[in-house]
């Protein structure tokens, strides 16, 4: 699907990678909508790129029917806020709970169900769920994350089908670890065993080649995490052996705090 003058809806727009697929969308051509809920963050976004904007929180679901109902006219929708949802489960008030799996999950299923329905009327369309590699290998202290990035990837591929013949796309675009933007650039942590990470330009550029292509999924990190995740997802037993021998304790610790006031 060709992005130049396509109405695209871009929610998570205020975070690092929020800015470069406003960019990059930008740069494409496309009449960009973004959509957050820092007012002034969104603001600054916008402006940067000429778009429009929405304020909404994706926590609270009649913002959601909102936003919808607002971009009903969206040809491309990229789903890409979340919440960092790090940390042990027990740790979380139920509330917290809710929140996370609305915002990670449940808003861009309906966002899909609501703007698709329009899409598949008009014979065009493409939807962008953008996930993680943490929806295909589990790891510590990241359970209510790693449900969320695990149920957008199933949702994710079985809609594709679903859709299938009727002109409107899906992909799921799944980042590594990105620097200069999330847990990285707001602890100081270091990645396991200096994996290598990538920049917000390339998760950016992993959309556009979505779009573009139809692919059913973009993996954008580097050779060595896809291959581990690849055995993680097939043999989880000897993944959670490995984990505990790599001694990830202080790291975890240091990001699991830093992202709790954001939960």
């Amino acid at each position: 699907m060709d992005i130049s003058g396509s109405n695209v809806l871009l929610t998570g727009a205020t975070g690092g990678i929020g800015a470069a697929l406003a960019a990059r969308l930008t740069a494409q051509g496309a009449r960009l909508t973004v959509t957050g809920r820092r007012e002034e963050a969104l603001k600054a976004t916008a402006e940067a790129c000429g778009a429009r904007t929405v304020i909404a929180d994706l926590a609270v679901r009649s913002d959601v029917l909102d936003l919808a109902e607002s971009c009903a006219e969206a040809d491309i929708l990229v789903a890409n806020a979340a919440l960092p949802a790090s940390g042990d489960l027990l740790d979380y008030t139920e509330d917290q709970l809710d929140r996370a799996l609305d915002v990670n999950l449940r808003a861009p299923v309906l966002l899909s169900r609501l703007l698709a329905e329009r899409m598949v009327g008009r014979g065009r369309g493409h939807i962008v769920l953008v996930g993680s590699i943490s929806g295909k290998a589990a790891t510590k202290s990241t359970s209510l994350y790693n449900a969320t990035k695990f149920g957008l990837r199933g949702f994710a591929l079985a809609l594709r089908q679903e859709l299938r013949g009727t002109g409107v796309g899906v992909s799921l675009v799944q980042p590594g670890f990105v620097r200069d933007a999330g847990m990285f650039a707001a602890t100081g942590a270091t990645t396991p065993n200096g994996i290598r990470t990538v920049t917000p330009g390339q998760v950016a550029d992993g959309v556009v080649r979505a779009v573009r292509r139809d692919r059913c999924e973009v993996n954008v990190a580097p050779l060595e995490l896809r291959l581990l995740s690849a055995v993680a997802g097939q043999f989880p037993g000897f993944a959670e052996r490995v984990q505990a021998r790599m001694d990830l304790d202080g790291s975890v610790r240091q990001i699991v705090e830093a992202q709790r006031a954001r939960r």
